[in-house]
């Protein structure tokens, strides 16, 4: 156990909790199946996530007034090692207080871990798992949370399939600054990166989860920048993107949505029936139908891994 391990206790005062069998965070019956199931069905459809940094509780109320879909209380690469325990106990204060949020835990074998774990496993929130390589790691949190991988190294994308194959995965994100640093490469170079990008999305695709999230544009006060990077992710199959500053939301929304003309599209689609026909003199059989609906958000068959078939 590290020396900077602190135990946070679940804010539930169940009396079962009294028994030593019952504290045990990673035990998969102390599991809220109701909460696991709305967390996975809100962050499979999420498309906007915002960080803050976890030392900045100030900053809380604000990112999550944002508009994002999600708020990701990043307790790793925004915390600097002295401010890793405050910056749990804020964390474990606004979760304690019924708050939404995911956690990005800092990675397995840092000093950080083991309190990180507990933190977790403890409120039972979503959780995003930096440097996701190993589908024991991920196995042991999904047993009690909605679990987002963060695949940015080579080793997280040549095991990508299996990472995303873990039951409890709601779907997969990419870190494109840590990945492009481990293969020397720039963050921004699309051409770089485009083969890690799309072994992801066809990883998500296999495994039958929400199509992954792309990593963060860091050209803050680049629109341009943004919105290029936004049409690339979508181009490639991708259903949304991490974002660093609230600024950053609206064209991430929008980027993600469907057009108006895609919307027109899928529905002339679906009124054409089942039977193959065709909409504006192009050919419409099953998988077309299928896009159709994904497009207008026609729930589909939920995996038992909590994805989507």
């Amino acid at each position: 156990m590290s020396a900077e391990h602190t135990a946070v206790e679940p804010a539930s005062t169940d009396p079962a909790s009294t028994d030593p069998a019952s504290t045990d965070p990673a035990r998969p019956e102390l599991a809220d199946p109701a909460r696991l199931g709305r967390d996975r069905t809100r962050l499979a459809a999420a498309r906007s996530l915002l960080f803050v940094p976890g030392h900045r509780p100030d900053r809380f109320e604000k990112a999550a007034a944002a508009g994002a879909d999600a708020v990701i209380i990043d307790l790793e690469d925004a915390v600097a090692p002295a401010g890793k325990d405050a910056a749990r106990r804020h964390a474990a204060d606004w979760l304690a207080r019924g708050r939404d949020a995911v956690v990005r835990i800092n990675a397995p074998g840092t000093p950080w871990w083991d309190a990180d774990l507990d933190l977790v496993t403890a409120f039972g929130c979503p959780v995003m798992l930096p440097k996701a390589e190993d589908p024991d790691v991920i196995a042991r949190i999904a047993e009690v949370c909605a679990v987002i991988p963060l695949v940015e190294t080579a080793a997280g994308i040549e095991r990508a399939l299996d990472v995303c194959c873990v039951p409890g995965v709601v779907r997969a994100a990419f870190g494109s600054v840590d990945l492009a640093t481990e293969l020397g490469v720039r963050h921004d170079d699309t051409l770089a990166l485009a083969y890690a990008r799309s072994r992801l999305v066809m990883a998500c695709a296999a495994a039958g989860v929400a199509p992954p999230l792309d990593g963060v544009t860091t050209a803050l006060d680049d629109a341009d920048a943004l919105a290029q990077d936004i049409r690339h992710a979508r181009r490639l199959g991708f259903g949304g993107k991490l974002c660093i500053h609230p600024r950053q939301l609206p064209a991430v929304a929008e980027g993600f949505a469907p057009s108006d003309e895609e919307l027109a599209w899928a529905r002339k689609v679906l009124a054409a029936g089942d039977a193959v026909s065709a909409v504006d003199g192009v050919m419409v059989d099953k998988p077309v139908q299928e896009r159709a609906r994904r497009l207008l958000g026609v729930e589909l068959t939920p995996c038992p891994a909590g994805g989507t078939a």
